[in-house]
């Protein structure tokens, strides 16, 4: 298909870096007193020259082909702010990252619109959300790692990777992380991790050599999407443990790639199961890494999204 030009948002910048693999151009507002959606892409990951930063006082005048929104103000008030009235009925795909919020079932998606295409992270999202008549389908998640970085697992502690983990709290199973430090030693690791007694924020670049030599990855998350660090924790080869909800459910498969349960005290024996047995950390690794390269792979990501865009723009 030819190279599109597309109008979006800095809102999950891993995300983003990962869909910065497709074959077009990405235009990316910039406007920092507009807040964190308008910060660019600049530092923290190796963007590609299809990324680019565009003062929103200039985004009226670009000759786009496609408007991805992110977030419920992108599309109920920003687009009116920015865009002109072609760019508004430019095709639209709307990404969805996260399970609704405010009732896990009952909560009608702000899409309602049969001309915008709806695109959900995970099944377990598409699932949850009441899309109305909007169109749907699902892209899972792409991720890469760097080449020559596998797991070792030679430190008996276990690592969380969550971003403002004390800010977000239970949903993010903040309460969960300090009842299994009582019992196992775990460190914690992502954007003001301090605040959580964690060791701070790992750059993109560094996190898969610093976190390979942890015995295992545990994702605490009561109800989110699903992680991107547990995508990539798995492509490394590392095991997972975490809590048995949402699309973790089915990403990890107990026995087979690590373990997941609803119950903490199980997880805790589990993970005291790991830390014994190094051996079989690294089966349940491989496991991961074989699961991941099926499910994670950035090549089926990019397929993915080029038929999403082929789709909406015809």
């Amino acid at each position: 298909m030819k190279k599109l030009k597309v109008l979006t948002w800095q809102v999950h910048g891993n995300y983003l870096f990962y869909l910065s693999h497709v074959p077009h151009e990405l235009y990316v507002p910039f406007d920092p007193a507009r807040g964190a959606d308008y910060t660019g892409c600049f530092n923290g990951f190796p963007w590609p020259n299809t990324v680019v930063n565009v003062p929103v006082e200039r985004i009226a005048s670009l000759d786009l082909d496609c408007v991805l929104y992110q977030r419920p103000n992108h599309f109920l008030k920003d687009q009116y702010d920015l865009l002109t009235a072609d760019q508004r009925r430019l095709p639209r795909i709307y990404l969805e990252h996260d399970p609704p919020q405010e009732h896990p079932t009952n909560t009608r998606h702000i899409v309602d619109d049969p001309d915008v295409l709806l695109v959900h992270v995970t099944p377990f999202n598409r699932l949850m959300w009441d899309s109305g008549r909007s169109p749907t389908r699902v892209i899972d998640h792409g991720v890469t790692v760097p080449p020559g970085i596998g797991y070792t697992g030679e430190l008996q502690r276990g690592l969380v990777v969550v971003n403002n983990l004390k800010r977000r709290g239970r949903r993010l199973g903040a309460d969960i992380v300090e009842t299994v430090r009582k019992a196992v030693p775990l460190d914690i690791v992502g954007m003001n991790s301090e605040e959580a007694g964690g060791l701070g924020e790992i750059g993109h670049d560094e996190l898969a050599r610093f976190e390979v030599r942890y015995r295992f990855l545990f994702n605490p998350i009561r109800y989110t999407s699903l992680g991107l660090a547990v995508c990539e924790a798995m492509l490394l080869g590392m095991p997972v443990v975490g809590i048995a909800s949402t699309e973790m459910a089915k990403a990890v498969e107990n026995g087979v790639s690590g373990y997941v349960d609803t119950d903490v005290v199980e997880l805790i024996s589990r993970m005291y199961e790991l830390l014994r047995d190094h051996d079989l950390a690294r089966k349940l690794g491989q496991g991961a890494q074989a699961y991941a390269r099926r499910r994670f792979n950035i090549h089926r990501f990019v397929r993915d999204w080029n038929e999403a865009f082929s789709l909406v723009t015809g």
